[in-house]
């Protein structure tokens, strides 16, 4: 583990691009609040309301057979489970507080819940753009290029999704080409679509190959995750619910996120969307926890609101940033590991987007979420994924990781013998204190430009985004695969052959 630590200092160092190490993030700082612990209960109990008296929609015959057996109530429909309070508490308590997901190199290995906080790239988007070739549909090599991306940067900690959707492979064999991509591409923890039971089953096990272990070690340690969105209001989709239960069986940790955008699919009012998320959430958790008691499950939250003219999404809103602390406060109600996001609903990677994007930031590490996805590329509102954007966001969750460190208050830190030395009216440039920390005093900028406006000018006033664009483009240049074992990679390309061979995931 140090060799792969000691590793990536180098290369950091060698390139030129400024990289912080790769690294477990954690959370020195107690969390904000953003409404009061009796506010807190008011929500919990709202949800357990809409649990007991609407109740959910399960569309797989399956699931619900599931939920009877454990005792949910089933209406006449044969998809409605309402839930007894009762029965949801029961349920919530065998859920983990934390859990570690697992790389294909164990230097890599993430440890969700507690004070940590871990960074996952975009997901799902179906377009790609760059400032050279414009906006472009999904394809192949720009997903592989995005997932090189996501192995050179550091302050990615895990991929979240397909970047971008590779929409020019064939859908029933897609997932087995991109996954087993990814798996070669980047030694970080993965990510499988719950997109009905085999294509799960499926990415489950090229991740279990590409690590080398057991079925067995498997599910004793969880190395690929999902998410399962809710079709908000008060539905789980079928295929969804398919892959949930192949990921509970084999002990690996589904995200359950509803996509409440208030003024939409949930009450226009920031509290009303609360209660709904949180319905919905413990609707999916309860349910993983009926499959495999002590399953790792995560608490998703991704409520934020829509503009009111046009019925567009919005994020990175101040009422997004509110909803995010309080879906906190709501998960630690709980002891549940937490999910947020970092979004924005610029079209470009411009000042808007930043400014959303750190608005999004700024809540889930003050609001300790321990998983914010989304975290890298995101613009559109999810619609495409952009390199200029995945720099942008390294350098600001760079700048957030470094904030995270806990500020080092020893003796030798209070810098009194420099105080002592410079005297009244001097200047600390060149004194002992600072020359003894002149490399690593401060925070690196990976894209900032700090010299002064003229030094600027004359050497092409070069902008943000022209900055982004060398930046990605060095770190592709640079890009060295992590090692793969010959042997492994003979038994993903068997693996992938058979099922492509057999035809792939069914027809929906």
């Amino acid at each position: 583990m140090r060799r792969g630590r000691s590793r990536e200092r180098r290369v950091a160092a060698q390139s030129a691009v400024e990289q912080l190490p790769f690294g477990q993030v954690r959370n020195p700082y107690a969390p904000m609040k953003a409404i009061s612990d009796d506010q807190v209960e008011a929500i919990h109990h709202a949800s357990l309301r809409v649990l007991r008296d609407h109740g959910m929609e399960f569309q797989l015959p399956r699931a619900v057979e599931i939920m009877r057996k454990a005792g949910a109530s089933v209406g006449e429909d044969g998809k409605r489970i309402r839930f007894d309070p009762a029965f949801v508490e029961e349920k919530l308590a065998t859920v983990p507080s934390r859990f570690t997901l697992h790389g294909r190199s164990s230097h890599r290995d993430l440890e969700f819940g507690g004070d940590t906080a871990i960074w996952g790239t975009v997901g799902s988007a179906p377009h790609v753009s760059d400032r050279e070739r414009g906006r472009l549909s999904g394809n192949f090599e720009d997903y592989k290029n995005l997932v090189r991306l996501s192995q050179a940067l550091n302050a990615v900690h895990t991929l979240a999704g397909y970047p971008v959707e590779p929409t020019d492979l064939e859908v029933r064999t897609r997932h087995l080409h991109a996954v087993s991509a990814a798996v070669r591409l980047t030694d970080k923890p993965q990510f499988g679509y719950a997109i009905g039971g085999p294509r799960m089953a499926d990415a489950v096990e090229i991740v279990r190959i590409a690590r080398g272990v057991s079925r067995e070690e498997m599910t004793r340690q969880p190395s690929i995750h999902t998410v399962v969105n809710s079709n908000s209001p008060l539905i789980y989709d079928g295929g969804l619910l398919e892959g949930a239960i192949v990921m509970a069986e084999l002990n690996q940790p589904v995200i359950y996120t509803p996509f409440t955008l208030a003024g939409a699919m949930a009450p226009v009012s920031v509290a009303g969307a609360l209660v709904l998320q949180n319905a919905e959430a413990l609707a999916g958790i309860a349910f993983s926890q009926c499959v495999n008691p002590g399953a790792p499950t995560v608490y998703g939250s991704f409520t934020s609101n829509v503009d009111m003219k046009s019925g567009s999404p919005a994020f990175g809103t101040p009422e997004y940033a509110k909803a995010t602390i309080a879906s906190g406060q709501l998960a630690r109600r709980y002891n549940f590991p937490w999910r947020s996001s970092s979004a924005t609903a610029s079209n470009a990677a411009d000042a808007q987007a930043a400014y959303e994007a750190q608005m999004s930031l700024w809540p889930v590490v003050l609001g300790h979420a321990h998983f914010i996805n989304h975290g890298f590329g995101w613009l559109e509102g999810g619609l495409c994924a952009s390199y200029e954007k995945f720099i942008l966001d390294a350098e600001m969750v760079q700048m957030m990781q470094a904030f995270l460190k806990p500020l080092d208050t020893d003796e030798d830190e209070l810098g009194l013998d420099a105080i002592e030395e410079v005297g009244p009216g001097g200047h600390f440039f060149g004194c002992a204190h600072t020359m003894a920390r002149y490399e690593t005093a401060f925070y690196r900028p990976m894209l900032s430009d700090w010299r002064n406006f003229e030094n600027w000018r004359d050497s092409g006033a070069v902008e943000t985004s022209d900055r982004a664009t060398k930046i990605w483009k060095q770190l592709l240049a640079d890009y060295e695969a992590p090692p793969l074992d010959p042997a492994i990679d003979e038994e993903l390309d068997d693996f992938v052959a058979r099922r492509v061979a057999e035809g792939g995931v069914p027809e929906r």
